[in-house]
């Protein structure tokens, strides 16, 4: 280890062991949020499902899934932390290891251990602590710093019911040969049938173009082969004229892809013409998007791609 390292190795040493918190919970244990999670990991155990299932089971009453444990007091998007926490950052280690050079990280592993079930009322509130940080380290990945996080879980009653240790990686990558700058990412394509290469074809040639039934006269959207209303198959296009309003919308958060903005904002578009679409909504704020707003139509490249997109009439 080089003198550099060791001194900065000697100040992280400053930052390890001590506990900050309470970081408190946004809820209390609840079964709405049990049954999301089961639906989404794919579990049937009846104690966190079925009550009376639970009640003739060794527990007596429903209970939570352990590995729930982090779920309860996790921060809120964008960071935000329930009333009554500790607004102390916990993580000075990581931002002072990174500001020495080290900016990339990744995460190594994660230990949980459970020391009692947790109940539907239950109230939770962590703890941080550094626990360990390495010594400079060389890896595959590149030259950094192993840093071990001790969060400890409590209850309402200021028991101790959990542990989890989170160990992560605060690294440089090792130099690489010179490579061009890569590529910008595209946005995800499309799938085109036949039924709705006229769709895409018109959005080339800068026309937005709504199947329309020939024999009921009815606008359809997304494309298909059969009206559903006269169940005909012979249909032919009208132009949009481009003036719509907005019916509804979105703003998508995650996951965030390098080829889209975010957040990004979608609507659901209603066109002059009666029938609707989704689409993305450009030069207007999310914070800023009304129900009813008028909309005008336009269109963005993307490589070989046209979409339409939709900004507030001016």
């Amino acid at each position: 280890m080089n003198p550099v390292a060791d001194e900065l190795h000697a100040q992280l040493q400053t930052l390890v062991g001590r506990e900050i918190g309470p970081f408190h919970s946004w809820d209390a244990v609840n079964e709405p949020m049990v049954r999301h999670w089961c639906e989404a990991m794919g579990i049937d155990n009846p104690v966190y499902l079925d009550e009376r299932a639970a009640r003739a089971s060794r527990h007596g009453a429903l209970v939570a899934p352990p590995t729930m444990l982090q779920v309860w007091s996790m921060n809120g998007l964008g960071g935000n932390i329930p009333p009554g926490s500790t607004t102390e950052n916990a993580y000075r280690v990581l931002e002072q290891i990174q500001a020495a050079g080290f900016p990339a990280i990744v995460a190594v592993n994660s230990e949980q251990e459970y020391l009692r079930y947790l109940r539907p009322g239950d109230r939770l509130h962590r703890s941080s602590q550094i626990e360990a940080v390495s010594p400079r380290k060389e890896t595959a990945l590149g030259v950094g710093y192993f840093v071990t996080e001790l969060i400890r879980f409590f209850d309402q009653r200021d028991e101790l019911v959990g542990t989890m240790r989170f160990r992560l990686f605060i690294y440089r990558a090792h130099a690489q040969a010179q490579t061009p700058p890569p590529a910008k990412p595209q946005r995800p394509r499309p799938g085109i049938s036949p039924d709705t290469q006229f769709f895409w074809d018109g959005l080339k040639q800068r026309q937005l173009l709504i199947q329309r039934c020939e024999d009921c006269g009815r606008l359809r959207h997304p494309p298909g082969p059969a009206c559903p209303h006269c169940h005909s198959l012979r249909w032919n296009t009208v132009a949009a004229s481009g003036r719509a309003t907005l019916f509804s919308f979105v703003v998508s958060h995650h996951p965030q892809l390098p080829s889209l903005p975010h957040p990004n904002p979608i609507g659901l578009i209603e066109l002059e013409e009666g029938t609707r679409l989704v689409a993305g909504l450009v030069d207007v704020a999310p914070e800023a998007v009304v129900i009813g707003m008028p909309l005008t139509l336009d269109f963005i490249e993307d490589g070989d791609l046209v979409l339409p997109v939709f900004r507030p009439a001016r």
